[in-house]
């Protein structure tokens, strides 16, 4: 796997599960849609850690900046 997420892309989506964490947590969402968000969340932390987003790859989109190459 060749990594294509930037880091602001990264912490975006740390972001947005930590707060889809709390609002569970604090019980602001319930239900289906709560379960729902936690699955988007799990897999927002896991594309984050691992800086490859497969969605990214099939649409062939890539977020992080190219390294100067020698």
């Amino acid at each position: 796997m060749k990594k294509n997420m930037g880091t602001i892309d990264r912490v975006v989506r740390i972001i947005i599960a930590i707060v889809i964490g709390v609002l569970y947590w604090q019980n602001i969402i319930s239900g289906t849609l709560a379960y729902v968000l936690i699955g988007a969340s799990v897999i927002f932390l896991l594309t984050s850690f691992i800086s490859f987003c497969p969605l990214y790859a099939l649409v062939g989109l890539k977020t992080m900046k190219e390294s100067p190459k020698d």
